[in-house]
């Protein structure tokens, strides 16, 4: 299985843009050996529209339209289930063992997602009730994911 995380933004370069591709490249290098077949970060243009539901709107018909129908969806909100690791990981497990080609992982921009694109989710995640930078919360999707691939590759990285 693919693993695509769709971004609204772009990471400048720096510590930031430097840590994100550190856990991609681990992804990626590791996966492999547990089913997972890459992954792929596209970023996606903010909208220049001046009210906040526009460009949520346009932001969010841009991440739709990067998924294949049938592929699993995972939109992160702040809103959503506030999953641990083991769990997080369960969800990938089964789309991969049921034989998905690719799971999609959505970041919306700054006035986060339009509630279709939330509606068509298959899980909404959340790291929590704070509010986080998108920079951020891309890299701690990335980080779950490769701590995901630790866990399918029984790796001690992980520790309850």
């Amino acid at each position: 299985m693919r693993l695509v995380v769709a971004a609204v933004g772009r990471l400048k370069p720096g510590p930031e843009r430097d840590l994100a591709a550190r856990y991609r490249e681990r992804v990626a290098k590791a996966g492999r050996t547990v089913g997972l077949q890459g992954i792929e970060v596209v970023e996606v243009a903010e909208s220049r529209a001046r009210e906040a539901e526009r460009r949520r709107t346009e932001e969010s018909i841009a991440l739709a339209q990067l998924c294949p129908a049938g592929a699993p969806r995972v939109v992160l909100d702040e809103q959503g289930e506030n999953l641990g690791s083991v769990a997080f990981a369960s969800h990938l497990a089964r789309w991969r063992d049921d034989g998905r080609a690719a799971a999609f992982f959505l970041i919306g921009g700054a006035d986060g997602v339009a509630a279709h694109l939330r509606d068509e989710a298959d899980l909404i995640l959340s790291f929590g009730a704070a509010t986080w930078p998108h920079q951020l919360v891309r890299i701690m999707l990335l980080e779950q994911l490769y701590r995901t691939v630790t866990l399918f590759a029984g790796h001690p990285y992980h520790r309850e």
